[in-house]
């Protein structure tokens, strides 16, 4: 009865070694040498302990969500890639269309000047 469940134990076993190994061995193997520097908190750009109330820059959101909008149209492609001769060539020219919409918002962003940084 046991040995129905080994094939679940060595799962559970593979998945903390391959999660706790690497940790434990670059405790082990790499050198440790901290200074000032490197222990100092750093976050976004900004010093850390400034006034909690201070206005980020709109860019660093506006960065974000042009990620995830560009994250997620490969998240769209990679099953549409996988499926494409089964859905044809409607399939073929519906994901045009998304990428043709895409492309156009990335050129409207790109000529109001919203990937650059200065």
């Amino acid at each position: 009865m046991l040995e129905n469940y080994f094939p679940i134990l060595l799962f559970i076993l593979v998945g903390l070694a391959v999660g706790v190994g690497p940790l434990i061995l670059s405790k082990l193997v790499s050198p440790s040498r901290p200074d000032s520097a490197k222990n100092s908190p750093y976050e976004c750009g900004f010093e850390a302990f400034e006034d909690a109330r201070m206005k980020f820059d709109v860019r660093y959101y506006l960065v974000a969500i042009l990620f995830i909008l560009f994250d997620l149209e490969i998240a769209f492609l990679f099953p549409w890639a996988v499926v494409l001769q089964e859905i044809g060539l409607f399939g073929f020219l519906a994901m045009m269309v998304f990428l043709g919409v895409l492309v156009i918002g990335f050129i409207y962003e790109w000529m109001k000047g919203a990937l650059e940084w200065d």
